[in-house]
């Protein structure tokens, strides 16, 4: 009898722990600032280089959105599910709402700086260290603003707390990829750029967290291979494809740069262990709706939906998505959409559809993919793990 009353306590105390982990509090987000390309762009290109043209938001949005979607991304997803507004790009002056976050990704960005033009490569100036400093810039200015101005703009700026109780978002890593491939760069070569792409990807997030930053939740590159954009342009590094169609040696090396940012999203949680750290794995998502798109609804997951009909996958790299030609002095429209774009992967042949975004949004939700394995909701409780 004494020995059972003993463990009493033990198996109370297990009890709450299962209890804990099963059913734990949300965490209070008042805000989210993110960072990335055009994966979570919500207008930065479009402010700074011209606007994503019609029909890109024709689905959700019924106009252009500053989105390279039909609708929306997973960040919008993310930010509706934790109750907060689409995210104002840091570069929209026009009609942006900051007062609970921020959005600084913008198309073509990289995590390295391309010694090149966004008109020469397609890649933009803006990397990861520039969007870095934009927030930086905006604590400062927003801060100043909204203490010695108020009046409107304490309803349009975040209040100083949410900095340090904020989401910080990351999809980036794409385009580091492929620039090294469209540069003509051999695969050993594109490997061999990865640990100095893991380094600056850790300073910049080093500086946010002191900054203020405490909560982070990062995304892996997606399976790039099975993207069009990519096929095309290197059909040597294409040459080897899976059976869905996708290039071996793409994402081959999307999955060694996952495991390398895995690995640095580990240290980080190590270093700072006052700041919560999840690493989500985006790729697997993307690759198992990419693998089983007919199961799952879709039509030929490979296949553009808004673009111009030439080649294998309705992708031409001449001629984009909203693309128009001009025709015995009159302007024609030939990047046009497919029409049901809830039945296709490939939005333009470099981004996914809103449909498509949406699924791979519920299949990280959860935790199930993250590491630890901690729903979004929750992201604030992955500290030290």
């Amino acid at each position: 009898m004494a020995g059972t009353t003993a463990l009493l306590p033990l198996v109370l105390l297990l009890q709450l722990l299962v209890h804990d982990s099963a059913g734990a509090a949300d965490c209070y987000f008042p805000a989210v600032f993110n960072f990335g390309d055009s994966n979570s762009d919500t207008g930065g290109l479009s402010a700074a280089f011209g606007a994503a043209p019609p029909p890109n938001g024709m689905t959700f949005f019924g106009s252009p959105a500053g989105r390279y979607c039909d609708g929306r991304l997973v960040v919008d997803f993310i930010v509706e599910n934790l109750g907060i507004p689409y995210l104002s790009a840091y570069l929209n002056s026009i009609g942006s709402n900051f007062s609970q976050g921020a959005n600084f990704a913008t198309a073509g960005s990289t995590i390295s700086r391309q010694n090149t033009s966004l008109f020469l490569s397609g890649f933009s100036p803006i990397s990861l260290d520039v969007q870095s400093w934009e927030f930086e810039q905006f604590i400062n200015r927003s801060q100043y603003v909204y203490n010695n101005k108020g009046g409107i703009y304490r309803e349009l700026l975040p209040k100083a707390e949410y900095f340090s109780q904020a989401l910080y978002t990351f999809d980036i890593g794409q385009n580091d990829i492929t620039a090294g491939y469209f540069a003509n760069r051999s695969t050993e070569q594109v490997i061999a750029s990865i640990p100095e792409l893991m380094e600056r990807l850790t300073s910049i997030i080093q500086s946010i967290h002191w900054l203020g930053g405490k909560y982070f939740w990062i995304h892996s590159t997606g399976p790039i291979g099975c993207l069009p954009y990519a096929l095309i342009r290197r059909p040597d590094i294409a040459a080897r494809k899976d059976n869905v169609g996708c290039s071996v040696t793409y994402n081959k090396v999307a999955q060694l740069f996952n495991q390398k940012l895995k690995e640095t999203v580990a240290r980080l949680r190590k270093t700072y262990p006052d700041a919560a750290f999840t690493y989500v794995d985006v790729y697997t998502a993307k690759y198992k709706l990419i693998s089983e798109a007919k199961k799952l609804g879709f039509d030929d997951p490979l296949l553009t939906c808004c673009g111009h009909d030439a080649g294998p996958y309705n992708y031409d790299p001449k001629v984009g998505c909203g693309g128009k030609v001009l025709v015995n002095g009159t302007w024609v429209v030939l990047g046009k959409p497919c029409d049901d774009p809830s039945r296709r992967v490939s939005w333009d042949g470099v981004h996914f559809t809103e449909a498509a975004n949406k699924f791979v949004f519920d299949q990280i939700a959860g935790g199930a993919l993250s590491d630890p394995p901690v729903p979004l909701r929750q992201a604030c409780r992955s500290k030290g793990q």
